[in-house]
């Protein structure tokens, strides 16, 4: 790990994650827009990006690094193009549709509801 790398966060709300911009090697390239998880809704697969070209990609949870100020990854061939997306998108279902309250990611990819403190 180079020295202005931070380690990967162990935890984090959707919200959060969904703010953070895409880097490669300090690259800004894109946002997550959407996660997509498996069929049964318990875990990430990855997440659909808009890039700076205005194209919707998709980068599997697999290949990315979630980090404190971005979600990292090693090269930009790691996102696959609308094709890819479009596969994923068959394949799996998108957070936004599942109506969870406040949901947060823990460091395995799991998806949980937050719980009230009441």
């Amino acid at each position: 790990m180079r020295g202005d790398e931070r380690p990967a966060l162990r935890g984090i709300s959707v919200t959060d994650l969904l703010a953070l911009p895409v880097r490669m090697h300090g690259i800004p390239l894109g946002r997550p827009i959407d996660v997509l998880l498996e069929e049964s809704g318990r875990r990430v697969v990855g997440f659909e990006l808009v890039c700076g070209d205005g194209a919707h990609r998709f980068l599997p949870l697999a290949v990315a690094e979630v980090r404190e100020a971005e979600i990292a990854v090693a090269s930009a061939l790691l996102l696959l193009d609308e094709d890819g997306l479009d596969y994923y998108r068959g394949r799996t279902r998108s957070l936004a549709a599942l109506g969870l309250t406040d949901p947060w990611l823990d460091d395995d990819g799991r998806i949980y509801e937050a719980r009230s403190a009441a």
